[in-house]
């Protein structure tokens, strides 16, 4: 990590609040009205997708947080980069398409999802339509459309859902959230939050944006199934700057660092502030192209201010009884969203050796801020004190998930929170289209949550969503 106030990993970024608020419980199946589920007093019985990179991760916390849970199938269209993983778990019957295996494996009870964006709502959708509790990285969907529709097919499944927003289960929400709700710097009116993806970061992982698309176009590796790879997307010849990571900075198969961090670093903050749909977003960028994201770029989001009986009716205010989380009303805020090493200017009463980090994030309150869960000015730090832990603890993201599985609940990071908030953060993404840059220079995108559109720029409207190939649809 490049500094002690960096947030950046996978397993340590502040993510979210949960909503679990009731002890766990082992009764019987037909006491909870489990659809074919497992007992609580059972192991799950867990298919992994897309298992060579971050979803083989996911396999391996969970049984970390939850020993002995079944990992039944795997399913990965390269065999060379998922080898590591097939040769960890050699009991776990084999696949290429997941579409295959949820029809061959009745025995399934929940799938983890690890495939590239582009088939996120897919593999997602696929697991909901056979009854299968999901749990699917982020950001939920490639796009602004894929996540309603996500949302909505989970609520009709009626199984327990979770995306991969690790701090769900994180100490350093909680403390967020009591920080804000006991009005340790007031009301908040801005926030800021940055990252320096897509260059080198921790995991010295990069993928390139800001290019043109590749022409030449050597031959598919025997170990990859390159038309199940591209799935959904459209039809492209194999190229390795796609593949097996590199795809994450293209239009047509990933969702940019916004995609990658952000809902990660904003769930905290929407948690904390009760945000979901902005009313509008607006985006500045360095070079952007039709294939990439840009190096680098600003997206700002504007939110109308929160009654109290609003904040009520967030999914994971409910059941929060005793912390006020519903009850104070909260102003109009604007936050900022900065990627490729951009940052906010540093606030007023951060001392010169003390570092904002390469990732962070900033509220900004009419009584002080909170830069990386840290109250500032010191004055301030020392008139507030601590708030009491009033929020539930989990004993981990995935374990929450796990839980939640077998006693046939919600989760922390369920689809019908995650649905609005990746909604929120892929519209950063439509307003970065080179397409609409012109247009975007007089206007800031009016978003109409209720009937998912713009209602002041139409062209905008056609990056909700996007086309399929033939032979693939939601």
């Amino acid at each position: 990590m490049k500094s002690n106030t960096s947030i950046l990993t996978r397993r340590q970024f502040l993510g979210g609040t949960a909503l679990s608020t009731a002890a766990f419980m082992v009764v019987p199946s037909y006491v909870l009205g489990l659809r074919g589920q497992t007992s609580p007093n059972n192991k799950l019985n867990i298919a992994g997708i897309g298992i060579g990179g971050q979803g083989g991760a996911d396999l391996d916390s969970i049984l970390k947080e939850s020993p002995g849970e079944n990992i039944v199938a795997l399913c990965d269209v390269d065999a060379d980069h998922a080898a590591h993983t097939f040769k960890k778990f050699p009991n776990a019957k084999q696949f290429r398409d997941y579409r295959k295996m949820l029809d061959e494996m009745k025995e399934i009870d929940a799938i983890v999802v690890g495939t590239p964006d582009h088939h996120h709502a897919f593999a997602s959708v696929a697991g909901l339509k056979h009854g299968k509790n999901v749990y699917c990285e982020k950001p939920l969907t490639h796009s602004v459309w894929e996540s309603r529709q996500v949302r909505l097919a989970a609520k009709a499944a009626g199984v327990t859902t979770q995306m991969g927003n690790q701090g769900a289960g994180s100490e350093e929400t909680r403390r967020l959230c009591e920080y804000v709700w006991n009005g340790a710097i007031g009301d908040v009116h801005e926030v800021h939050i940055w990252t320096d993806r897509p260059s080198n970061g921790l995991f010295n992982e990069y993928w390139p944006q800001g290019v043109n698309r590749p022409q030449e176009a050597p031959p598919v590796p025997a170990t990859l199934d390159w038309d199940l790879w591209l799935g959904p997307a459209p039809q492209r010849p194999y190229n390795p700057i796609y593949c097996p990571f590199r795809w994450r900075g293209w239009w047509d198969f990933g969702t940019g660092a916004l995609g990658d961090i952000g809902c990660h670093a904003m769930d905290p903050v929407f948690r904390a502030l009760k945000l979901s749909a902005p009313i509008s977003v607006e985006a500045a960028s360095t070079r952007v192209n039709t294939e990439t994201y840009p190096v680098g770029s600003m997206v700002t989001y504007h939110y109308a201010a929160r009654p109290a009986a609003v904040q009520a009716n967030n999914p994971h205010v409910k059941g929060m009884s005793g912390v006020g989380a519903g009850e104070v009303a909260m102003p109009a805020l604007k936050l900022t969203w900065y990627d490729g090493g951009l940052r906010p200017p540093r606030p007023e009463g951060l001392e010169d050796e003390q570092v904002m980090g390469d990732n962070g994030r900033l509220l900004v309150g009419d009584k002080g801020y909170i830069l990386n869960n840290r109250i500032y000015p010191e004055s301030r730090r020392r008139e507030f004190g601590e708030p009491p832990k009033t929020i539930p603890r989990v004993l981990g993201h995935y374990r929450d998930w796990v839980d939640a599985c077998k006693a046939h609940k919600e989760s922390g990071a369920d689809f019908e929170w995650a649905g609005p908030l990746a909604e929120a953060v892929l519209l950063g993404n439509v307003a970065l289209r080179v397409q609409l840059r012109e247009a975007l220079t007089r206007y800031r995108l009016a978003w109409d949550s209720a009937n998912l559109r713009f209602t002041n720029l139409e062209e905008a409207n056609k990056y909700l969503r996007r086309d399929y190939r033939a032979g693939w649809s939601l």
